[in-house]
């Protein structure tokens, strides 16, 4: 039998071989090991150890036998932290392994943004279950919670907000945190307020400690707040913390009372998100593609091959038109591709520089016409480029300077439209209210192809033949 103290020790070869975050493969053997040996202490001390973010982490990686047996093991005494870590994809797994009863344990230690986060994704009938076996003033916070849209800074805002009057000394504030049992435990900033309990300060801890207690807090608070409207999107949210570098920032009511606050590694996660699913998106994926089973990823994948298949069809239809034209000069047939892929090349560099400044706020409507024309600029100095290298190339190669001016002007053109379509088409589709990371790609490839095919092969036919 092995020492279970053995199995604890630091990693001998120093902190250079450390993983800088996340679950270490020493971590990984050392519970390996103490499962196959059912040493029990041994885990509930690793838990004791390591950070909720690792353990999280060697959730996701364990082999699912192994993650179930770990599970089992350690679910009266996983810390809440750990379960409001997890990732996406084995949280559904973690959640029917622990059961209503350990959720409704992890929901009682968590702030109320991280309870929300674990149990809306539940449904009802499970929300109501767990909401049920927590104490009634928090259950009635998180209904609260679970009322407002999903997107919204209700949804990711914490309950948990210091409030205090601007009369009080910085005595009397750091007191009454002291004495506070709800303080939350992401706490950078209290907020002082009238009567009304609307904020009219902030004050960072680090400004408070600063001070003598007898300093009155309404001389040091900065009035220079900003106000979180309780229905507002998370995504502005996100803009408003990397605007400003905010810490943490008050959200309102629609009468202007303060009813909680969102905290930067809060908008993190949304930053995260957001840019993950915009990415996702791009390629018609979804988080959650690498775990799911074969026939469900394939069904999903399926679909938008099938978009594409007949956006492709479309531009072959354009290209049988001029049938007679290709059969004429064959090297038309061979030179198709170069008349469509550059411009569709080029459009999607600029589709993708448009969604990310979408995406990021740095492109509002007053820049759509400035953008438009940038863009047309640099297309005007690419596509002179590349119609005079392909031109020239083409016409050396063939031995037919009228086919390679052709081709010149074919590509000049395409890459031309491409800019211009490339810089619109997400605008026009975000402003619809749809999200441009979806469909701009596909519009554009689609338009860069019958558009090339279509002036290459008509300038072909009024000028060749």
């Amino acid at each position: 039998m092995h020492d279970e103290s053995s199995l604890l020790e630091n990693d001998p070869k120093g902190a250079e071989s450390q993983e800088l975050y996340g679950a270490s493969a020493d971590l990984q053997e050392k519970v390996l090991k103490a499962l196959s040996e059912n040493q029990t202490n041994v885990l509930f001390t690793l838990l004791e150890e390591e950070h909720a973010a690792d353990i999280a982490d060697l959730i996701r990686v364990l082999k699912s036998e192994d993650r179930h047996l770990f599970l089992e093991t350690v679910r009266h005494q996983l810390p809440a932290e750990v379960i409001s870590e997890l990732d996406e994809s084995v949280r559904d797994e973690v959640f029917e392994i622990l059961g209503t009863s350990g959720l409704a344990v992890a929901v009682k230690d968590l702030n109320t943004d991280d309870a929300l986060d674990l149990i809306e994704d539940l449904d009802s009938e499970q929300q109501k279950e767990i909401l049920r076996a927590v104490p009634a003033g928090e259950r009635a916070i998180l209904e609260e919670g679970l009322g407002y849209p999903e997107d919204s800074a209700g949804r990711l805002m914490q309950q948990e907000v210091v409030c205090v009057p601007p009369f009080w000394t910085v005595g009397e504030a750091i007191s009454f945190i002291r004495d506070t049992g709800d303080v939350s435990d992401s706490l950078y900033t209290i907020y002082v307020v009238d009567p009304r309990h609307h904020p009219v300060g902030e004050i960072s801890l680090s400004t408070l400690f600063k001070h003598p207690l007898d300093t009155q807090l309404s001389d040091i608070m900065s009035t220079d707040i900003r106000l979180i409207p309780v229905m507002e999107d998370q995504e502005k949210v996100g803009h408003l913390f990397r605007h400003y570098a905010l810490v943490s920032a008050p959200v309102i009511d629609a009468s202007g009372r303060i009813v909680g606050m969102i905290t930067f590694d809060d908008v993190m996660s949304v930053i995260e998100e957001e840019a993950e699913e915009d990415l996702m998106l791009m390629a018609k994926v979804s988080e959650s593609d690498f775990y799911e089973p074969v026939l469900t990823t394939a069904h999903w994948r399926a679909r938008w091959l099938i978009v594409i298949l007949m956006t492709t069809l479309l531009a072959s239809l354009v290209i049988s038109y001029f049938e007679a034209s290709i059969q004429q000069i064959t090297a038309l047939a061979f030179l198709l591709p170069v008349a469509s892929a550059i411009g569709g090349s080029s459009g999607m560099q600029v589709v993708t520089v448009v969604v990310r400044a979408l995406a990021t706020n740095s492109l509002r409507e007053k820049d759509t016409w400035r953008a438009v024309g940038k863009e047309v600029l640099v297309s005007l100095i690419i596509g002179s480029f590349f119609a005079l290298f392909a031109g020239s190339l083409v016409s050396w190669w063939l031995h037919d300077t009228g086919l390679g001016l052709i081709l010149a002007l074919g590509l000049f053109f395409n890459i031309i439209w491409a800019a211009f379509a490339g810089t619109l088409i997400p605008i026009l589709i975000h402003r619809l209210n749809l999200d441009p990371a979806i469909s701009a790609g596909p519009i554009l490839a689609t338009t860069t192809d019958i558009f090339g095919f279509a002036i290459f092969l008509g300038l072909a036919t009024l000028f060749l033949l």
